[in-house]
Order: structure tokens, then sequence, then C-alpha cells
């Protein structure tokens, strides 16, 4: 099954260091075993008067390797626990095999692309014409891949996350506003780390990162926790500003502000039963795309395939919009069903009354990435004139029908 997700996972070296592991605690059982029958004659002999010197310098000798085979099983406890949170999350039986991106398979499609009598602009050109994207004063700021909203565009960033947020508390989320920064605990837990360690911000001599995303926030609520089996599934959500390093997006999207070191998004999480996980996930799928559906936005659903999955996704629906400028589709939510891998890493534990404990699965889905929905609002509702029509559903949070256009196309 790993092979499938294109990992290569050297079990002969676990084995083996799983081996000399058990190897020193082996012999450490039996000179501890020593030197307890030898503490027990020095006290037999002190009592009858005898000398004990030759035992006190076995003891000590004893004692000394004792330390030393504890130091080296606390070095293979150390390297043990390194591979296994190497090692990703096992695909569910209904994940296509594939390598990459092409072997993802699309699951439906939703409207159509809009119709204009002009060549439309990418979203970067139209936000600044109209004045509410200034991506020099961001670069002034803080360099590239960050933004600048002003005016309007600052109030349509605040009204998209408002509207989502809205939409999931009316459909039985909790809504929570958490620290954006977190500990090494959380991020390991989550499957942020050890391995994307260079994909994330770190405050310098301190056990803090900025957070990547809400996901870890989240699935730390009731990290080391046993919930009663009763309240499942639990369904929370969050907006966060989120912070990545982009390490390996050199060259990738360098225009605009489709990728980001800092962007804002709204996250869906549930804790759920075993069971009833992968209902709950389409149900996941149904919540991201009913906001796209209310702003009138096309666009299509993707199952990901084992080699483009996430490390800690069992399966991944990813849901794409349509970017007219590029004429292609580009990932705006990403919601997948973990199964029990982050609850396992994180001790979330779920048990029936009168009955045994067991992992919760944890599920998450990006409800929505809010950047990359306000350039899509751009993309989408840009007008000949430069101006763009705010969509009807987004009008009582922005008290505006259109954002007028500073400069005539």
């Amino acid at each position: 099954m790993a092979a499938n997700r294109g990992v290569r996972i050297d079990f002969e070296s676990f084995r083996a260091l799983d081996r000399e592991r058990r190897e020193r605690i082996t012999a450490a059982e039996r000179r501890k075993a020593e030197r307890n029958r030898a503490s027990e004659e020095i006290a037999r002999r002190k009592r009858a008067g005898e000398k004990a010197e030759d035992l006190l310098a076995e003891m000590k000798r004893a004692s000394e390797e004792i330390k030393r085979a504890d130091e080296e099983i606390a070095r293979f406890d150390v390297q043990l626990q390194e591979f296994m949170l190497s090692v990703p999350n096992l695909p569910h039986a209904s994940v296509p095999v594939g390598h990459d991106a092409t072997c993802n398979v699309e699951v439906r499609r939703w409207g159509s692309p809009p119709q204009f009598g002009f060549v439309p602009k990418p979203h970067w050109e139209v936000g600044e014409h109209a004045g509410i994207l200034d991506l020099a004063r961001a670069a002034k700021i803080s360099g590239a891949r960050f933004a600048l909203y002003r005016g309007l565009g600052a109030r349509l960033e605040r009204a998209l996350a408002n509207f989502f947020l809205d939409a999931h508390t009316s459909n039985g989320y909790t809504e929570y506003l958490p620290p954006f920064l977190v500990n090494t605990a959380s991020l390991t837990g989550v499957g942020q780390l050890p391995k994307f360690a260079a994909e994330m911000f770190r405050l310098e001599g301190t056990d803090l990162w900025l957070t990547p995303t809400a996901e870890v926030e989240l699935t730390s609520l009731y990290r080391d926790e046993t919930l009663d089996t009763d309240q499942l599934p639990i369904k929370v959500c969050a907006w966060t500003a989120c912070f990545r390093s982009e390490a390996g997006a050199a060259g990738k999207d360098t225009r605009g502000i489709l990728r980001q070191h800092q962007f804002q998004k709204v996250e869906m999480f549930k804790f759920t039963r075993p069971e009833q996980s992968y209902e709950e996930l389409e149900s996941l799928v149904r919540d991201a795309e009913s906001l796209l559906q209310k702003l009138g936005l096309h666009y299509r659903v993707v199952l990901l395939c084992t080699g483009d999955m996430g490390f800690a996704s069992s399966k991944t629906y990813d849901i794409e919009v349509w970017l007219p400028s590029a004429n292609q589709f580009r990932e705006i939510s990403s919601c997948s069903n973990c199964e029990a891998f982050q609850a396992r890493r994180s001790g979330i534990r779920c048990k029936p009354k009168g009955g045994r404990s067991d992992f919760v699965h944890t599920l998450n889905g990006s409800g929505l990435a809010v950047g990359r929905t306000w350039l899509a609002l751009l993309e989408n509702y840009q007008q000949a004139d430069g101006s763009v029509l705010v969509p009807e559903v987004l009008r009582p949070y922005m008290g505006v029908e259109s954002i007028p256009s500073r400069v005539l196309s």
C-alpha cells in the first residue's frame, strides 16, 4: 500500500534497529538482575561481618554498563520514533492508484464558465485597476509572495471569511479563534512534523511555529483526551492566517496571490467514530461545495490518486475553481479523511459507555481558502469597464453591489 503512494519504506532497517534495541534491553535487564543479586550478597556479608569489596566493584561496573545500555536504548527509541513518524497514512481502497496529479479522477462539475465579450484579465490586473490590491507595496513591506488589500478589497476579504463562518455555524460547526502560534507537539500530532519542517516558519529559540493551517490547532483541541462516543461527530471550524515558506515553489505562480507566504483560510474539522467517517467526508465536501454554489463559481471535484494525496490522508477530494484568465481549474479546497492517523499520533480516543476505547477518525477541509476565493471572484465577475460585480450573497456583508474600477480598460 505504501508503494502505491510512491514511498519506499525501509522496513529491514527498522527491524534491524528494533532487534538491536531489544538486545540492549535484554542485556541491561540481565545486568540489573546481577546487580540486584550482588546487592543482596553484599547485605548478607555485611551482616556476617565479611568483606565485600569485590562485589562492590562488580556493582559499580554493572551500574556503568546499565547506564551505557540505557543511553543506547534511548538513542534507538529516538531513531525508531523518527522512522515511524516518517511513514505516511495508508490510502483507502476506493482511492485510485497513480503516481501524480495526472492520475486524479474528476468526480463532478457544477456550473459553467462565465462568457465574456472581452479577453478576461488576471486577478492581479483587475485588483490593481480597481485600486483594491497593491502587490508593489506588499513587496516593499514584506517581500515577494505577500498581498496588501485596500479599501473594498480588504472589505471583500473580511466579507468572505464572515460569510464562510456564518454558513458553517449554521450547519452545526462550532467556531473557534485559535492561536496562530503552535508548538512542536501539535504539529507532530497532525503530521506536519518532522516531514514538512522546511515548509514552515519557526520562531528562533522557541518551541513555537507559525501555523500552516488551522487543521493543526483544531486537531489538538482534544490531544491526549478520550471523548465519549455519544459526543461524536464533533464539528468545528476556525478562521486563521496561515503561513508557509513555499520552499518547493520557486518559479511557480509568481504573479498574483495564488501562492503566498501568508494567507487567510477558514478550516472545517470533524472528530468522528470510525464507522461514520466516510459518510462524514462526503458531507464535508458538500459543505465546501455549497459555498461555491452560493457564490456562483464554476468548479469541479477531483478524487486524488495515491501519489498525489497528502502525507496524513487516507482519501482526499480537491475542489478546483475555474479561473478564466488561465482557462483552467485551480485548487480552492482540499477535503480529507485521515482515519485514525492523526488521532493515533495525537492520542485522541473515543469510548462508549461500558465499552473499549478506540481512536477517533479525523477529517479536515478548507471551507474555503479566502484569498483564492477572492481572486476567483475578481476573475469570474469582472466587467468590461474593469469593475467587479459582487455576488448577491455577499452584498449584505459588503454594502455595495459592485467594486468600481479606477482605470478604464
